[in-house]
């Protein structure tokens, strides 16, 4: 591996000269600027950086990036096994356990061990440009990751806090089903409850209810929902009463968490937790759920496996191929963007 400095990268925003790495939410109501990836099984990384200038992802350099090849990947969860579990999501809300649940399989191919992520990141910007992408390198850490990210987890401004779930995804807009809507609205509800834990009683609304979004390849339908921090609430505050996100796990989530935890096979990481940045000094932040999101993970004899997770919420109005075929769609571009095999100078589709 090659010996990079630790750096992590929001939009135009770069951060260096690490300072602090620490797992207590509270260093996020401090000082300083901190880049963050909570893990969606709970592990938290907050890592404070001294200097953030204004940079622009730089392009890419020609074999900066070495990526899988194309038939590399492998899948935690094969065609089969995704379909079948879409199945058992639908007995268990057919028995009344649960409205919806994400289901979730992560891809996996072996990289070189000098690979880097920000490397990547300069691919993803012109390949998949996305308005939450980011990237944190701290290898001594065990976090190395390059998102291109289109959803809100949470946002903060001073005691005003944002969310913006994403449930329903097409090609088109055409595409989108009475049950995309529905899970959408669904989810909604689910992020109220969780964000109205910490904020004062009645400011809780919901300005944007199922907006259609156009992104790279995909339409996804999106919402907002903002409230006030109650007096006496900060990060560790928010955090534990909205996380994981709402979006990726389900309705009821206590429920869903335990389906996730039947049927996936393989841990999340980061993907599906959230990503992003926090500024103590200024009472700002912006966390991002963590999907469409790469990271590698190392092992002990120096070897390097790149991951990706892609996945689809689960209703009863699921049709299990065609949740199969969304969670194509959602990495079919990505996955080529970091193997190589898209060319940049195809354009992004409107």
């Amino acid at each position: 591996m090659l010996d990079l400095p630790p750096l992590a990268r929001f939009g135009n925003r770069v951060a260096t000269g690490l300072t602090d790495v620490t797992d207590d939410p509270a260093a996020l109501d401090s000082h300083g600027f901190w880049a963050v990836c909570a893990d969606f099984e709970g592990r938290l990384t907050c890592a404070r950086f001294r200097e953030v200038r204004e940079q622009p992802v730089p392009a890419p350099v020609p074999g900066a990036w070495r990526g899988p090849d194309a038939g590399d990947w492998s899948t935690s969860l094969d065609r089969s096994g995704y379909t079948a579990g879409v199945r058992y999501i639908r007995d268990r809300i057919a028995e009344g356990e649960v409205y919806q649940a994400n289901l979730c399989r992560v891809l996996s191919a072996p990289v070189a061990p000098d690979s880097d992520v920000d490397a990547l990141t300069s691919l993803l910007a012109r390949g998949n440009p996305a308005p939450y992408a980011g990237t944190i390198r701290l290898p001594g850490h065990g976090v190395e990751i390059a998102t291109a990210s289109p959803e809100l987890f949470l946002r903060r401004d001073g005691r005003v806090v944002e969310s913006g779930p994403i449930k329903g995804t097409g090609r088109t807009e055409a595409d989108l089903l009475e049950k995309d809507y529905a899970e959408n609205v669904m989810i909604v509800d689910l992020v109220r409850n969780d964000i109205g834990r910490v904020c004062a009683t009645g400011t809780v609304t919901v300005p944007d209810l199922c907006a259609v979004e156009k992104h790279p390849g995909l339409v996804h339908l999106v919402s907002t929902v903002r409230g006030e921090l109650r007096a006496g609430a900060g990060w560790p505050e928010l955090l534990d009463a909205a996380f994981p996100p709402g979006s990726v796990t389900g309705a009821p989530k206590s429920s869903a968490m335990r389906i996730i935890g039947d049927l996936e096979p393989a841990p999340r990481g980061p993907y599906c937790g959230g990503i992003g940045w926090v500024d103590a000094d200024r009472g700002t932040g912006e966390l991002a759920v963590g999907i469409r999101t790469f990271w590698i993970d190392r092992d002990a004899d120096g070897g390097a496996v790149l991951r990706f997770g892609t996945g689809a919420g689960i209703t009863w109005g699921s049709d299990p191929e065609r949740e199969w075929r969304e969670t194509e769609l959602k990495a079919s571009r990505l996955l080529a963007v970091a193997s190589g095999t898209y060319e940049v100078s195809e354009g992004i589709p409107e």
